[in-house]
């Protein structure tokens, strides 16, 4: 175990499924369950004024071919995802657009 800030302690694996069998994982579900939900209201909430992993997909539309740059850790991932990666780089294109064209 090492303490990495005053709050924040880490643990191996093998410490994690020693403490859980023990019964020892120090977090108050039940005190977490009656808390609200963030509504934004604090900075420190930390809430994503767009959800990128519910964004729908779109209607079929007719596509235009391009070719774009990503960076090779992003393609990765969306590659990583399965088939469809790009309507769903391009879902999440169009939601930003749909966010800021307002």
């Amino acid at each position: 175990m090492s303490k990495k800030s005053e709050n924040t302690v880490s643990f191996t694996a093998a410490e994690l499924k020693t403490r859980q069998q023990r019964g020892q994982t120090f977090s108050d579900w039940h005190k977490a369950a009656v808390r609200p939900l963030a509504d934004g209201s604090d900075p420190d909430d930390a809430i994503e004024a767009i959800d990128w992993a519910t964004t729908e997909l779109p209607i079929r539309r007719p596509k235009a071919h391009a070719s774009l740059r990503l960076d090779a850790d992003m393609l990765a991932w969306f590659k990583a995802q399965g088939s469809g990666y790009q309507t769903k780089i391009n879902a999440i294109l169009r939601s930003y657009f749909q966010q800021n064209a307002r």
